[in-house]
């Protein structure tokens, strides 16, 4: 297991008497898309701005990159990417203004400026914005440009707190390519949002509610712990039957075909129905919603809390 390039241990913050994050450890590895999910008022928000070193915890430690980002928070700036709710775009200033603003924060300029700028403005579409006072930008547009410059000096490390918020569908398959294409080439990326169905797209999964982490896993094992399990549609053949018994799995009979309900996806079953679909026999896999996953993590939380 490779070193982790964020890590918490004991992470509080508390305004007054209000504990807004509570003894959180976090690990992150390198060159994983990290969900870090939770309402409202959970604890997110609070968070980030702990790690990328503009808030002081009260308690706890955090390294980024090897960086103890409470004692050099300047440093930790220096090796990440950051794009918050609110795009920080200067108004007055055009696009290619504020490119080059930020590209001087990090010491970039001339040719490899242009090379990172050029690659970027290609892939968000951003060409003819490039002139434009950002004011004046429809707000999917200044997303796009809020991302962009999050990468623009390639750091190892991007968080994005709810960087698909308000923006259309096809921005945001645009935004979940690039995260992506950046964590194949080994940048670690720090996520939050609140489009549950977006989880599908990240390695690993971390759930606050009250500033607490109830949940910290693979989308596929959060799943298999809370769900009601995946459901299996197979059309009702003698082949189909005898692949469902080799794997393990008792069928019913149903208008359908035939069908089951299975906790987890094992390799035993999803090789036999491969074998099914290659031959012909229709086969239906019903996996649960992340929704669902994640109602049925505060609704086990709540049974614990009143046991307590």
């Amino acid at each position: 297991m490779s070193t982790p390039i964020i890590r918490t241990r004991g992470l509080t913050r508390r305004f007054g008497d209000f504990t807004a994050v509570d003894s959180l450890d976090l690990t992150v590895h390198p060159g994983t898309i990290f969900a870090f999910l939770g309402a409202n008022g959970s604890g997110k928000s609070t968070t980030i701005r702990m790690l990328i070193g503009l808030l002081r915890p009260t308690e706890g430690t955090i390294e980024v990159e090897g960086v103890d980002v409470i004692r050099h928070p300047r440093r930790v700036r220096d090796r990440i990417g950051y794009m918050g709710q609110k795009v920080s775009l200067y108004q007055g200033l055009s696009l290619r203004e504020n490119v080059e603003f930020y590209a001087g924060l990090y010491g970039l300029a001339g040719k490899p400026l242009e090379d990172a700028w050029g690659a970027l403005r290609e892939r968000f579409a951003l060409g003819e914005a490039e002139r434009e006072q950002v004011e004046s930008l429809p707000a999917g547009l200044r997303q796009r440009a809020g991302l962009a410059l999050a990468m623009l000096h390639q750091p190892p490390v991007l968080f994005l707190d709810e960087p698909t918020a308000g923006v259309d569908v096809r921005s945001r398959a645009l935004f979940w390519e690039a995260i992506q294409d950046e964590a194949e080439r080994g940048v670690t990326v720090f996520v939050t949002t609140h489009f549950l169905e977006e989880v599908e797209y990240c390695d690993w999964v971390s759930f606050i509610d009250a500033g607490r982490l109830v949940a910290d896993a693979a989308p596929e094992d959060l799943r298999c712990r809370f769900s009601g399990g995946y459901g299996i549609t197979v059309e009702a053949t003698p082949a189909a039957r005898a692949a469902l018994a080799s794997a393990g799995v008792t069928a019913r009979e149903t208008t359908a075909g035939l069908a089951a309900t299975v906790p987890a996806l094992e390799a035993t079953l999803l090789s036999a129905l491969g074998d099914l679909a290659r031959a012909g026999t229709r086969v239906r896999i019903d996996q649960p919603t992340m929704p669902d996953v994640f109602r049925r993590v505060l609704e086990s939380r709540l049974v614990v809390e009143q046991a307590a």
